[in-house]
């Protein structure tokens, strides 16, 4: 099986799959993309590496039991996908508290409240295959253990339950 753990970053994807129990290989794909220059190029204006995608997937191809964690996941190859949600005031929040710039940080929280990571999962992935977990103010155990439901197939799918265009 194949997982992915996705959505906007801020919205707790590593420090909820580092509480994970699970026999998954949990990949943290940003790591792996800095670590094996799998990249194309750097965006200065954003500080932030371009993934190669293509390569991302060479790299991934024959590994299986793999939970893959990463604002990027949603767009590779998985069975399931959760895209963890927060909302957008408190994402930008943490986003400030870790470092980034308010614009970068008030960008990811438009991007939130808009559903892009949401509506580009469904999209590739389908509705019946697409976890949607809100992690505002919740603890980040909390959050795994939602995730492990999910694995456990304990979970229904749920893409569209979480609403933050009021932020807008």
């Amino acid at each position: 099986m194949r997982v992915a753990v996705t959505g906007t970053p801020g919205t707790g994807k590593t420090t909820a799959t580092e509480h994970l129990d699970t026999d998954l290989d949990i990949v943290h794909l940003n790591d792996v993309i800095q670590e094996e220059d799998l990249y194309t190029e750097v965006d200065e204006a954003r500080d932030s590496k371009v993934a190669d995608l293509d390569a991302v997937r060479d790299w991934l191809d024959g590994r299986e039991d793999v939970l893959v964690e990463s604002h990027l996941s949603h767009l590779l190859d998985a069975d399931r996908v959760v895209v963890l949600r927060c909302a957008p005031g408190e994402l930008e929040r943490r986003l400030i508290e870790r470092g980034e710039p308010s614009e970068k940080a008030e960008e990811n929280a438009e991007s939130e409240a808009l559903d892009v990571i949401l509506s580009e999962t469904v999209r590739d992935h389908g509705k019946p295959n697409v976890y949607e977990i809100d992690t505002t103010d919740r603890d980040p155990a909390a959050v795994a253990d939602d995730i492990e439901a999910v694995l456990a197939g304990d979970r229904d799918p749920s893409a569209g339950e979480v609403d933050f265009t009021e932020y807008l």
